[in-house]
């Protein structure tokens, strides 16, 4: 398709957008991330490239991370319980509550302009990037995850902010699980789980809060772009195995401070453009 740009330029986007789908499957396998926190800013460079009103492409960003990530937790979370690390118990107990908070997010999201979601897409990732700088696997708040409704209403906020940030939830339920003493590798297993109750009706919904806004590019679906998910999701499937057994045979505090510094640039990039 004719995004008006050089081939030259189109090539360098097409090769941006493999490398950051191949990202995204690895450390969607390695720690039970759904993908986003490495998908939205590329995307956003990426429909900044192409000339996307800044009006729409956060949301749009934020719309097809959401449908990038999909395929990709849904590998990852196979993956993951093929190896026997998955609390189904903790996944069933908190569905409701999360999927209930996708659909809040989903109207934040439709309702809220580039700046308030940009903030909180910074916010967030700063709050993450601090937790992966100076979080110890020694912290513990107690020896049993807490049961209703206190998992319910930290599903609730799961749900909304992960739509918002257009993420998998993993990041929250990883720090939750070892928080309360579950071995780092099911808490990534379990985590693993979370991404597609999010992604499903979060595509969803994104789909019907950019229905018939104007200046979406060619090849899109509400706030979804079709075209750029067909390119990135193959690559990002065929790798998120690979992090999976990344996780299982290497450092780990290694690849969460890499991580942790991607996310404190990238937020410091957004607080940048709102000022």
């Amino acid at each position: 398709m004719d995004f008006g740009l050089p081939t030259g330029e189109l090539v360098w986007l097409l090769v941006t957008m493999l490398a950051g789908g191949a990202a995204m499957g690895i450390f969607s396998g390695l720690l039970g991330i759904g993908g986003g926190g490495i998908m939205v800013p590329i995307l956003y460079e990426i429909f900044s490239a192409i000339g996307v009103d800044e009006a729409i492409r956060m949301h749009l960003c934020i719309g097809t991370s959401l449908a990038i990530i999909l395929p990709t937790s849904l590998r990852s979370f196979l993956s993951h319980k093929a190896k026997g690390v998955v609390d189904m118990d903790i996944i069933r107990s908190m569905a409701l509550p999360v999927v209930s908070g996708v659909v809040i997010g989903v109207v934040v999201a439709r309702y809220s302009n580039y700046t308030i979601l940009t903030a909180i897409w910074a916010g967030a990732a700063t709050a993450m990037s601090l937790k992966l700088f100076f979080g110890r696997a020694s912290w513990r708040l107690g020896n049993k995850v807490p049961g209703n409704p206190g998992r319910a209403i930290y599903g609730l906020f799961i749900g909304t902010i992960s739509t918002l940030m257009s993420i998998g939830g993993g990041a929250f339920i990883t720090m939750m699980m070892t928080l309360y003493g579950r071995p780092i590798h099911q808490a990534v297993g379990t985590s693993s789980g979370f991404g597609p109750m999010i992604a499903i009706p979060g595509v969803l919904g994104l789909i019907w809060a950019g229905w018939g806004v104007s200046g979406l590019p060619p090849g899109s679906l509400g706030f979804v772009s079709l075209l750029s998910a067909a390119i990135i999701i193959p690559v990002s499937v065929f790798t998120a195995p690979l992090g999976v057994r990344m996780a299982h045979g290497i450092s780990r505090r290694k690849l969460e401070i890499v991580f942790a510094t991607f996310l404190a640039l990238i937020a410091l990039r957004f607080f940048w453009t709102l000022m």
